[in-house]
């Protein structure tokens, strides 16, 4: 499947602001299953200084610093994607027992593994986090067989529910509430396989979503998204989509890999200055074919921009928003009748 991806952010300040650097995660890497057609990105006002590198996990990463009064920053990210994979076979390649690929993070081979079966700052588990993973994987089980079998019991044992966490919501709330969005179920899979010693990875990206049947696509709706990545010695790295029951296919897209979301926030910084924080953000995830037109029908997007306020004090600028894709009203919702709830402000991506 070929994808046009727009994704624009813009910040917008109470007074003006001297000076600022930023980090930015905005470049999908390249992935087995994936190919980067192209990819830009415009940010105004023009940075006094950018460096384009690639971050510890290989991440395409941006340093900007802007040096320039200004009340109004804006990055718009353009990405034109083919994906050509879908995880569901690699399933049936999964023989070593979980137990085995545990012992493997052990050895100097797997090194590159193994980091990623360490705790890490949004995935620390309690022992009923532990305890409650721990019950799909029973002595010998495959590995991969026994992550599905996780990723479908935290579909069904989790409600969807974007009021009740923020970005830093720990694992252990999460667990308890029994609720939360993608990000939040990203980390808690997270968590679970961590406690057994096995390596897995936090994933950022995109996800296409539909319109309800008989009407068009929504133009600039669309969110990001988040799931988790395995690795298993026959097939490689594995990924997996707790929030809704599935590997990924054609439907999802790479952005950024790390230990958490704190590896792959997709905007953060520093600023002197700027008062209070306004963002807008918009992304659109539009399928089209091979001379770059669109699939299918798509409508503007009527709804008011989703403005949300960051307190000055506020250090994270931007992270996660998530989108749910089996009930799919977080970014497809047609009907406007009534307007959703402004997200907190660190959830706006």
């Amino acid at each position: 499947m070929r994808y046009k991806i727009t994704h624009k952010t813009e910040y917008r300040y109470s007074a003006p602001v001297a000076q600022s650097n930023h980090l930015v995660h905005l470049s999908p890497c390249a992935v087995d299953g994936q190919i980067i057609e192209q990819h830009d990105i415009a940010i105004t006002p023009r940075p006094a200084h950018r460096r384009d590198f690639k971050d510890y996990f290989g991440n395409s990463t941006i340093h900007l610093t802007l040096e320039e009064d200004h009340s109004v920053l804006t990055m718009n990210a353009q990405t034109v994607v083919t994906i050509t994979r879908d995880h569901t076979p690699l399933l049936a390649k999964s023989v070593a027992s979980w137990e085995n690929v545990r012992d493997l993070m052990f050895e100097a081979a797997h090194v590159d593994q193994a980091e990623f079966s360490c705790y890490s700052p949004f995935t620390n588990p309690t022992s009923d986090i532990a305890a409650y993973g721990a019950e799909s994987f029973p002595p010998g089980r495959p590995l991969l067989e026994g992550v599905m079998e996780l990723t479908s019991r935290i579909f069904t044992d989790f409600d969807y529910n974007s009021t009740v966490t923020d970005i830093f919501t720990p694992v252990s709330q999460v667990f308890e509430m029994k609720s939360g969005v993608c990000q939040d179920f990203a980390h808690l899979q997270l968590a679970c396989l961590r406690a057994l010693g096995l390596p897995a990875r936090y994933v950022s990206g995109y996800l296409r979503t539909y319109p309800p049947k008989g009407q068009p696509r929504l133009v600039g709706a669309d969110a990001s998204h988040a799931w988790i990545s395995v690795w298993c010695p026959e097939a490689g790295w594995v990924d997996f989509d707790p929030t809704n029951n599935k590997t990924i296919a054609d439907e999802h897209v790479t952005l950024t890999v790390g230990r958490d979301f704190g590896d792959v926030s997709p905007i953060s910084g520093v600023i002197l200055g700027g008062g209070n924080h306004f963002v807008n953000v918009s992304v659109d995830v539009m399928p089209i074919d091979e001379q770059g037109e669109e699939i299918g029908e798509s409508v503007s997007n009527q709804l008011e921009p989703e403005i949300v306020t960051i307190d000055k004090d506020t250090l994270q600028e931007q992270s996660q928003r998530p989108i749910q894709m089996h009930i799919q009203e977080q970014s497809q919702e047609q009907s406007q009748t009534q307007a959703a709830d402004p997200l907190p402000a660190d959830r706006t991506y």
